[in-house]
């Protein structure tokens, strides 16, 4: 962040954030009381292009090319967000996992796991987008099912990409920054202690629902027909292969190959895109229509974070600037911080806006090429980085916007005939789930000084 960005974060007046403030109310409101209305396309685009261009106006009306810089790296920022998403969105879509798995608790606990693995592969949206589909396939049985999506998200679509900077955006902009490929590894106790108590809630849960609705059905042997299943197989194999050229694409622009600098905005969004539009053409319509492959997930998705990444500019130039006034100074402070941020913001810029803080407090400048590598080797650094990582990843589950793929596995589920809650109640759910696991995380990994 240059020094004119940071000045035009103290002159920005704090109804500046009213754009964004006012798109999270809408969608808190139209999902409660106008759900059929809010969930046309055309209707978000609406509100969301409304609280994007009274963003733009007042940055770009108020402060002339200073304003426009802020808002044009805003939307640089979304266009690299969306194009990863779309590329694993499109890509994983046409894996699809053939055959039926066993519905009971333990085997739905032991999917998540595996997806829990998987998110560190392909990343959270990869790992969502071919496993959700699965996953409600073996569980076709159930009565009640939006509890296993809940918890799908918790786990699989956040906390689950803690250990390689594909797992989730942040770390993946963390890693461009300077932060060595590796390093995520060192998140492995954190990783292991917020899944492995979450992924035991689920199962306790799950447990309850199946033996209400064996005792609804008389013992009609539901565990039985859970236990049915068939072997699983994998048609479309051939994606693996474009997976893994977004994973070589990625460490490529990181690494500066093959030119030996590093890509310009555009070069790896174009072959993101070009990697996403082979595999749809090469993959047939039999396989899209076995996974119910839609554009609509996506296409929804792009909408709803487009209002949100230009209406958060404001917000985020404010919090950076006023930063010192929050007196965050140790490691828990940064986890809640991070982590409450990036619940109702995307979790990516906020984990940039936070190393930023950190990086100003330990006297590194912003300004450097790859200043994570020198904030890591500045003393205190490291355990910064370690919150700040652990809270832009893990709490980002916390609200329906907090990571693009919470939405795509929420609509997925919806067009399944899955009756979600609405973002109050899943935001009430999440945090009834994960607040006192964030608490146990901090007394053991964050210990207050």
């Amino acid at each position: 962040m240059t020094a004119a960005t940071e000045s035009l974060g103290s002159q920005l007046p704090f109804w500046g954030a009213a754009p964004f403030v006012g798109l999270l109310v809408a969608v808190t409101v139209l999902e409660l009381f106008a759900q059929r209305w809010w969930n046309s396309l055309v209707n978000k685009a609406i509100v969301a292009g409304l609280a994007a261009v009274l963003a733009a106006a007042h940055l770009v009306g108020s402060y002339g090319l200073l304003g426009g810089e802020a808002l044009f790296h805003s939307m640089t920022d979304y266009v690299s967000f969306i194009t990863l998403l779309v590329a694993l969105f499109i890509i994983s879509g046409g894996i699809q996992v053939k055959g039926s798995l066993a519905g009971t608790p333990l085997a739905n606990m032991s999917m998540l796991g595996i997806g829990a693995v998987l998110a560190n592969l392909i990343g959270t949206t990869g790992a969502s987008m071919v496993l959700i589909r699965p996953f409600l396939r073996a569980n076709a049985k159930r009565e009640k099912k939006a509890h296993l999506v809940v918890f799908f998200i918790l786990v699989v679509a956040n906390a689950g990409g803690l250990l390689t900077p594909l797992g989730d955006p942040p770390l993946y902009l963390g890693y461009l920054n300077g932060v060595p490929f590796g390093w995520t590894v060192n998140l492995i106790l954190p990783w292991l202690f917020v899944n492995g108590i979450v992924l035991v809630a689920f199962n306790l849960v799950d447990q309850f629902f199946v033996n209400r609705e064996e005792r609804a059905k008389r013992g009609d042997g539901l565990l039985d027909e859970l236990m049915i299943h068939e072997p699983l197989r994998i048609a479309g194999g051939h994606n693996v292969l474009f997976l893994g050229g977004v994973v070589l694409a990625i460490l490529a622009k990181g690494s500066g190959l093959p030119t030996g600098s590093v890509w310009p905005f555009g070069a790896l969004e174009a072959v993101l895109c070009a990697l996403a539009i082979a595999s749809y053409r090469t993959t047939s319509r039999r396989i899209h229509e076995g996974n119910h492959f839609s554009f609509r997930p996506i296409v929804s998705v792009a909408i709803l974070f487009f209002g949100i990444f230009a209406a958060m500019t404001s917000p985020l130039l404010m919090l950076n600037a006023h930063s010192a006034e929050f007196g965050i100074r140790q490691p828990w402070q940064y986890f809640w911080a991070t982590g409450g941020l990036s619940s109702v913001l995307d979790n990516a810029p906020t984990y940039l806006s936070f190393t930023a803080v950190a990086a100003g407090q330990l006297g590194v400048s912003t300004e450097e090429d790859q200043f994570l590598a020198a904030l890591l080797s500045t003393g205190g650094g490291a355990p910064l980085l370690v919150a700040i990582s652990c809270g832009a990843v893990m709490m980002g589950c916390l609200t329906y916007i907090g990571n693009g793929p919470n939405l795509m596995v929420k609509e997925i589920a919806e067009h399944r005939g899955i009756k979600m809650p609405n973002f109050l109640l899943y935001a009430l759910a999440a945090t009834v789930v994960m607040i006192p696991v964030f608490l146990a995380t901090t007394f053991i990994f964050f210990r207050p000084s």
